[in-house]
């Protein structure tokens, strides 16, 4: 092997490594709680030989069903070019839809939608993960049971308190440790299998069939919790553009898959033999003088169960912005090798405080159980629904029996959603709640933006009627680059009419200047920046971007060809509008989503920030926009 394809090959397995670290530490937890939930006085469910046997088959074709064929085979392959999740499958089906088509509404109200629920997920899932490691405590002696909160609030803490380092930094320092937990949990799962062979049996999905005609109605509100074992499936989707599909399908299929099988088959064995031992199942199956040692795994295995819908929350975050359902925010790139990897502090701390509030609201793992699994299956279904379109609209792919495939995914997401709609009241609301009122900010944020750039474009004034009276009237030109920013590149932004009302003077070169985000998630940086001579001094630049990307617009305007135009920093001067809110009595929105939508501006990152500009070289012109 020489020595690129070993640098490749290198390469691989250090994002393998990686992936390990930040996707499945979620779904790679579940067994910590998932059995048990099955069967815990929550759920109603008797401990016998057939029940045990039917849960365990659920579990297992769940799986395979969902994870192995649905998201590994199908979902991942519908990336926008490297980017997954919800909002880039979203902006893969709208592209080249009419934007004032009811079906492109549509598409964009389950995007987004989908969009909220995951960042409910966001808020649970490390609540109850490091609870129920924390709980595991209570199996050696009963002294801990006052400190598993305190303890569990402050794992959390160290968790986020972390983040600013990075997800490539944390995926190297987590793999190895998640590489291990697999290990361990598939080692504790086959010993268990080994001294009770006969829940093999579980492997003939007609375990599961009879356990729904043996237990009806209670076995159907069972399937609620058997989902959890395939809570965080999503986050697989969603940062796959962090590590690429094929590194995180190799993980799943050669290392994540057959350990969580081999567990899972071994608590529904060491079940068979001991029915009683529902209470911290998991726990159960390793020998005494481990226990404390697996304890401390475990919560470090939650700790990286709760990173992977942290990033996960990261990139939605990002692309939310990008697209323009959400305010300006600080975006952190913590690698400059792949563009995915990025921090968002507002985001951290918000996660941080609605993590903390669970784990005192509700206390216990199994409480939270039973509000964990309605958005998750709800996005899960939302999902599959738009896979539909792409295998149709995208991939080109008509034939009735094309369809069969996704149409029986379908009928598994709505039984999982149904079997999950029961836990509204006992909890679920909460993520409901959080959920509802992200896609309300979302939906408000989008619909108020939309109004102002309608408002803007019909007050523009077109930029060659400028540029015409400016060669009538033959104003002072002075030395240097003002670079305006402006919304729509054809008219002529309001902060150049200001200041050439009221400072009367035109520089010797005027660059009207417009950032587009593009709906795919990186732009060839040889298409960056598109430079156009307008005559008499004066320029149009465009600068394009991904969802995915971050401005820079001092960095791009570095691509201008020197020849024409050099952007010299200590030349060159920024104008920005400063757009102060009015909330007028005109009837565009409700005044409660005018209200909101004003505090959304007013906490916006400013532009100078966001762009990146120098801010000795910013000037900004007040104006005022009546909404």
């Amino acid at each position: 092997m020489n020595g690129g394809a070993r640098d490749k090959a290198g390469a691989e397995k250090s994002l393998l490594i990686a992936a390990l670290g930040v996707v499945f530490g979620d779904i790679g937890t579940s067994p910590l709680y998932a059995m048990r939930e099955c069967f815990r006085h929550a759920s109603g469910m008797t401990v016998t030989p057939d029940n045990v046997l039917g849960v365990v088959s659920l579990v297992f074709w769940s799986l395979v069903m969902v994870v192995c064929l649905k998201y590994v085979l199908f979902v991942l392959r519908a990336d926008n070019r490297g980017e997954g999740g919800i909002l880039a499958l979203m902006t893969l089906i709208t592209k080249g839809k009419e934007r004032s088509s009811k079906v492109y509404f549509a598409l964009i109200v389950l995007g987004v939608l989908g969009a909220a629920l995951l960042c409910g997920d966001s808020v649970i899932t490390p609540a109850i993960s490091v609870l129920s490691a924390v709980e595991g405590l209570n199996v050696a002696t009963d002294s801990f049971q006052h400190y598993v909160v305190p303890l569990s609030l402050l794992v959390i803490m160290l968790l986020f308190f972390g983040q600013y380092r990075g997800t490539a930094r944390i995926g190297n320092l987590f793999g190895p440790i998640m590489l291990l937990w697999f290990g361990v949990i598939g080692i504790l799962g086959l010993r268990s299998v080994i001294m009770e062979p006969g829940i093999l049996a579980a492997l003939n999905p007609s375990y599961a069939f009879n356990f729904f005609a043996r237990n009806g109605w209670t076995g159907f509100g069972v399937l609620g919790f058997v989902f959890l074992a395939l809570t965080g499936v999503e986050v697989m989707y969603a940062d796959m553009g962090h590590f690429g599909r094929k590194p995180i399908t190799r993980a799943w299929l050669f290392i994540v898959f057959p350990a969580l099988i081999l567990n899972y088959f071994g608590q529904g064995a060491y079940l068979l033999k001991a029915p009683e031992s529902v209470e911290n199942l998991f726990y159960q199956l390793a020998p005494k003088w481990m226990l404390y040692p697996l304890v401390v795994l475990a919560t470090v295995a939650t700790i990286i169960a709760s990173q992977a819908v942290i990033s996960g929350a990261f990139s939605l975050a990002r692309q939310t912005m990008q697209l323009g359902f959400w305010p300006r925010i600080q975006i952190i790139h913590t690698s400059l090798q792949r563009i995915g990897q990025v921090y968002v502090p507002v985001v951290n701390w918000a996660l941080l405080i609605g993590t903390m509030v669970l784990v005192l609201v509700f206390r216990e793992s199994g409480n939270l159980a039973t509000a964990y699994g309605i958005a998750v299956s709800a996005q899960m279904l939302i999902t599959t629904v738009l896979m539909v379109i792409v295998v149709r609209n995208v991939w080109g792919k008509r034939s009735p029996f094309i369809f069969l495939l996704p149409m029986a995914f379908i009928s598994i997401d709505l039984a999982f959603f149904c079997s999950n709609a029961a836990k509204v009241f006992t909890g679920g609301w909460i993520v409901l709640v959080i959920s509802g009122a992200i896609f309300v900010l979302m939906t408000i944020w989008q619909k108020g933006r939309r109004l102002l750039a309608e408002q803007v474009a019909a007050e523009t004034l077109s930029l060659d009627a400028f540029i015409d009276d400016v060669d009538r009237h033959k104003p002072i030109r002075v030395p240097g680059i003002a670079v305006f920013l402006a919304g729509d590149p054809n008219g002529a932004p309001r902060s150049l009419l200001h200041n050439y009302k009221h400072n009367k003077v035109v520089h010797e070169k005027t660059v009207i200047l417009s950032v587009r985000t593009h709906e795919i998630p990186f732009v060839n940086p040889a298409d960056r920046l598109h430079l156009e001579k307008l005559g008499s001094g004066f320029y149009r630049a465009i600068i394009d971007y991904g969802f995915s990307e971050t401005p820079d617009v001092p960095a791009a305007l570095k691509l201008a060809p020197p020849d024409e135009i050099k952007f010299e920093p200590i030349l060159t001067t920024y104008f920005l509008g400063r757009e102060t809110l009015v909330l007028g009595a005109r009837r565009t929105m409700w005044m409660w989503q005018k209200k909101i939508f004003w505090h959304m501006s007013h906490n916006a990152l400013d532009a100078t920030t966001f762009f990146r500009l120098p801010v000795n070289r910013v000037v900004e012109l007040g104006l005022q926009v009546e909404l």
